[in-house]
């Protein structure tokens, strides 16, 4: 089990979309503060980023910039100019309809792609990502995101035949570029970073969700990883942000809650892959999290996009 692969397709809300804008000055697209993370890819031209707060960030061709949820920001040619606001069709599926602003002035072409992330639960990563990722271009840096960003604009430029199929995978690797290039970067300061970066803590994570109905306990952790109970025990806490058997519990009722959406497994058998010998032990527990019955998450679930506001998790 790929840990990251696994975080992402956990916080994953609904499809992703994608698509090209070509904007000539002045323009400026506003985006709100939802739960929606997006990738901007500078193509031609430039802009800036303008956040609601610091200093505007310039843009020039094959520059990335990589926002979280919940941060508005706009982009324009320059700050000042006036903003439309960004409203996709989600009716559109993976892919939106192009942007084109008119003006007199020099064009700008841009690549957007938006991911939902379910913030009802949000995995302790999206707390550490920061506000903004910003990828300079820089020659022979970053080949493999290079080439996906190279093809992604090919298929929304001219969709062919397979189309539909191919762009969830290119959407799927621009993100997942994206943030190895911010792990790789990252000053390994307390926080996410250092704990996919470093071998004791990755160990223990693999682990854990690898096998989430294992009935691990802290020392046995602490074996597989190679160190004293008490010095694992401290790394893990301050790396994800939770105790290891608090992580523990909190990875299998995701994992619960993620089957009890995508899958048609019963009850009895998610409660044998989250750890729990019983159904009736499992219920009381993910209803202590979720404050309904896994059948009612479920069909709550069926009819809605996001969760309900009264069933989201406890924090």
């Amino acid at each position: 089990m790929d840990v990251l692969s696994d975080v992402l397709a956990a916080m994953r809300a609904g499809q992703p979309y994608a698509g090209r804008s070509t904007c000539r000055a002045p323009w400026g697209v506003r985006f709100p503060a939802g739960d929606a993370a997006c990738c901007h890819i500078v193509m031609r031209g430039g802009c800036s980023l303008i956040p609601l707060e610091g200093e505007p960030v310039n843009l020039s061709v094959g520059d990335i910039l990589f926002t979280g949820p919940q941060h508005a920001h706009t982009l324009a040619d320059q700050p000042g100019s006036a903003a439309v606001d960004f409203r996709p069709d989600y009716n559109e599926g993976y892919s939106v309809a192009e942007l084109n602003i008119p003006g007199p002035g020099a064009a700008t072409e841009m690549l957007c792609v938006c991911y939902t992330f379910d913030l009802a639960r949000p995995h302790p990563l999206l707390a550490t990502l920061p506000p903004l990722i910003h990828l300079p271009a820089r020659v022979g840096d970053n080949g493999p995101l290079r080439a996906t960003i190279d093809m992604l604009g090919n298929e929304l430029h001219q969709p062919r035949s397979g189309t539909d199929a191919i762009l969830p995978a290119l959407i799927d690797m621009l993100l997942m570029y994206v943030l190895r290039a911010w792990l790789d970067g990252s000053d390994h300061s307390p926080g996410w970073a250092t704990a996919l970066n470093d071998p004791t803590i990755a160990i223990a994570l693999h682990r854990i969700h690898r096998q989430p109905e294992y009935p691990w306990t802290v020392a046995e952790l602490a074996t597989q990883a190679g160190v004293s109970r008490a010095t694992f025990a401290k790394r893990f806490t301050t790396a994800v942000g939770q105790p290891p058997l608090t992580y523990l519990t909190w990875w299998r009722m995701t994992t619960a809650a993620r089957m009890l959406h995508r899958s048609d497994a019963t009850v009895q058998s998610i409660a044998e892959r989250c750890g729990y010998g019983s159904e009736y032990a499992f219920a009381k527990a993910f209803k202590r999290e979720y404050r309904v019955p896994p059948g009612q998450y479920r069909r709550l679930r069926s009819h809605s996009r996001t969760v309900p506001s009264h069933i989201q998790a406890e924090r």
